[in-house]
């Protein structure tokens, strides 16, 4: 799907020739890349390994913030996605993505309102709720605006960031929900939060015993009379370990579409290496300054990647070279034991570091297929945080 025409696309190399391709060599630096050969090929390994475990798939938005990329996501077998905030929602439905969860509580007089106003447009719409008074929030509202929302129970399975109790406290919950006739009980939501824990082994026995724990309440709520038709959760770094648990119904999984540095370190089943999915995400910089022997300036600085992470880009195809900030607009690149000579005005592509907040620092990404550029698609929800 086309976001730009060929004569818009040219307006980024700036020039007015009518019709021809646009190639990766002409773009202006830094920019967002994407590998679009590698991109499909993760979103076919994820879907399929996950259809064959039995459970579906609904991504996580927050990933990629482009509706373009949800769309394609849905068009191969998504049942939807997750949004994080109401403003990644209205992206989303807006441009009509279905089966959209907004995955953490909508709580507020401005978020609700806005909820209620989406919610009355899109019908399939899902909001977790974790509390008793945020339940009621969206009751009261529900019932002014004159329409149904659907719910779904946001579970705390040791995260301690948003969610309801396990057991008890969550069957609770899920009965109240059951007396309220402008609200729709829809299953469970639990996020335990160790995709990042370093070592297979170890991340494996932490997300199952997290999340055994929503498959138990989903069984205590179905024991007392209560359908729990949908129990999603799971992650990039846990999709082939939630996978083993029958319970969960299906997956938000999100940063496989792209990947980067960080969960390259968390290691995989069969190495040190987690590299189940390709990098498909890149920074194209250029090499604007080589006063010293032993470094260069690149143009991709602060600006250009996200910093919340203790990694650094990693230059593609290029070793013995090191990363490091240099400020808002540029970047240091040190030469100790560069596999190939690296001169100014060379065009390198580095690898980020933090996906998903790194998308969020730009307005577009360029989609290559190979070094054509294929189309531009815009990260609609960017800065809606």
């Amino acid at each position: 799907m086309l976001t730009y025409s060929t004569e818009e696309l040219l307006e980024f190399v700036e020039e007015t020739v009518p019709t021809r391709d646009i190639y990766k060599d002409e773009l202006p630096t830094p920019s967002l890349i994407l590998d679009l050969d590698v991109f499909e090929s993760n979103v076919r390994t994820m879907e399929g390994f996950l259809r064959a475990a039995g459970q579906g798939i609904r991504p996580h938005a927050k990933t990629h913030k482009c509706p373009q990329i949800a769309k394609y996501q849905v068009k191969t077998g998504a049942s939807g996605v997750c949004v994080a905030r109401i403003a990644e929602a209205e992206a989303m439905c807006r441009a009509g993505v279905p089966g959209v969860l907004i995955s953490s509580p909508v709580i507020g007089k401005n978020a609700v309102s806005r909820l209620m106003r989406l919610a009355a447009n899109y019908p399939e719409l899902m909001v977790v709720v974790d509390h008793p008074v945020g339940l009621a929030m969206l009751s009261d509202a529900a019932e002014a605006a004159g329409i149904v929302v659907n719910v779904v129970i946001d579970l705390d399975v040791g995260l301690k960031r948003t969610g309801a109790l396990p057991g008890k406290p969550a069957l609770e919950l899920a009965e109240l929900i059951m007396k309220k006739p402008h609200l729709k009980f829809c299953g469970l939501q639990a996020f335990a939060g160790c995709t990042h824990v370093p070592g297979f082994e170890n991340r494996r026995s932490t997300s199952l015993e997290m999340m055994g724990r929503a498959v138990d309440t989903r069984r205590l709520l179905e024991k007392s009379g209560i359908e729990v038709p949908m129990l999603s959760g799971g992650s990039t770094g846990t999709y082939n370990i939630d996978s083993e648990l029958s319970g969960v119904t299906e997956q938000q999984v999100g940063s496989y579409v792209f990947m980067d540095v960080d969960y390259r370190a968390i290691g995989g089943k069969r190495g040190p290496v987690f590299n189940d999915f390709g990098p498909a995400l890149w920074v194209i910089s250029t090499v604007v300054s080589h006063t010293y022997k032993y470094q260069v300036t690149l143009d991709a600085g602060l600006k250009s990647f996200a910093t919340d992470r203790p990694y650094v880009p990693e230059v593609r195809g290029i070793a013995g070279v090191r990363y490091a900030f240099g400020g808002d607009e540029h970047g240091r690149l040190y030469l100790e034991y560069p596999s190939q000579e690296i001169k100014l005005g060379d065009r390198l592509d580095l690898m980020v570091t933090h996906c998903d907040p790194n998308v969020n620092l730009f307005d577009r990404i360029f989609c290559l297929r190979g070094n054509r550029v294929e189309t531009v698609w815009t990260i609609e929800a960017r800065g809606r945080s």
